[in-house]
């Protein structure tokens, strides 16, 4: 903590720091409160996403059983290759963070004499299942950033809330106590010398 100055200029500048601070912390608090909004609205996009997930595989299970080896699996997967992820930039109170667009997926060679029939099937749910982890994990992205920006600015609102604005309104209150009584003081020895020369004046 920096020392007082018991002068009129610091008690100046320790109001004029406490309306900073004051006029500051709400909009500080604001964002404290968008941020939050922010990670529960992704919290609640990631459970959806995870349910589409759910659900696909569900709906795939009647073809699911045709993966019967681990050969099947890899020639299959190679089939599903991402090209592109397109994101695009969002401001959300105040944090640029990526936004999912859509997965673009190389050219697929199928050779439809020697591919299972099942691949007409499978390749495009897998690609759907692609998109909607990819999604997903822009989406924790986004969370993250988010996260990182609301533990900032609530460090930042417990500072001016918990330190600087206690701090200042303090410090008014001592160099207040401290000029008034050294007004108090200089009147009384006004009074004092006052005094004094009259009663010199009187001999």
């Amino acid at each position: 903590m920096a020392k007082i100055k018991y002068t009129k200029m610091a008690l100046k500048q320790e109001r004029d720091s406490l309306a900073q601070y004051t006029r500051f912390l709400p909009t500080l608090q604001l964002k404290k409160q968008q941020l939050q909004l922010e990670m529960r609205k992704c919290q609640e996009k990631i459970a959806a996403n995870e349910e589409r997930e759910r659900e696909l595989f569900s709906s795939l299970t009647s073809w699911m059983r045709l993966f019967g080896n681990e050969e099947e699996c890899r020639v299959l997967a190679e089939k599903v290759k991402v090209e592109k992820v397109d994101t695009e930039v969002l401001n959300i109170a105040g944090v640029e963070v990526p936004s999912y667009r859509d997965v673009t997926f190389q050219e697929r060679e199928l050779d439809l004499f020697r591919s299972p029939l099942w691949y007409d099937d499978a390749i495009p749910a897998l690609e759907k299942i692609v998109r909607i982890r990819t999604e997903r994990e822009i989406i924790e992205k986004q969370y993250a950033l988010i996260a990182d920006e609301l533990r900032v600015t609530t460090q930042r609102v417990n500072l001016f809330e918990k330190v600087k604005i206690p701090e200042c309104r303090e410090n008014i209150r001592v160099i207040n106590i401290y000029l008034g009584d050294a007004f108090t003081g200089s009147v009384a020895r006004s009074k004092i010398a006052k005094k004094k020369l009259q009663e010199v004046e009187e001999i």
